[in-house]
């Protein structure tokens, strides 16, 4: 089994993930090979909630230039995790 701390990457925090918080959606850089299953078991072994549903969906990189030179920002997994009504909130994003 893998560790719950290399499935959840990092959160996101912008305006739109921080006004879906007001509905206990929480949102995640996840690994890109995890699926919900193990994002729901490791956000809840984290932060000691529970998890009613998760979406994921995969997101492609940018294109960026330097120039000539043209690049691309690596592909990344984001998932949107919704606790259920009887739930905690996570503390770590009440601070922000």
């Amino acid at each position: 089994m893998r560790d719950p701390h290399d499935i959840i990457i990092k959160p996101i925090v912008t305006e739109a993930s921080m006004n879906a918080m007001a509905d206990k959606k929480y949102t995640f850089v996840v690994d890109k090979k995890s699926n919900k299953t193990e994002i729901k078991n490791a956000v809840e072994s984290i932060f000691g909630v529970k998890v009613a549903s998760v979406n994921t969906m995969n997101m492609l990189g940018k294109k960026k230039r330097m120039g000539v030179h043209v690049g691309k920002r690596p592909d990344w997994k984001k998932a949107i995790v919704t606790l259920t009504e009887d739930s905690k909130t996570i503390e770590f994003f009440e601070g922000i």
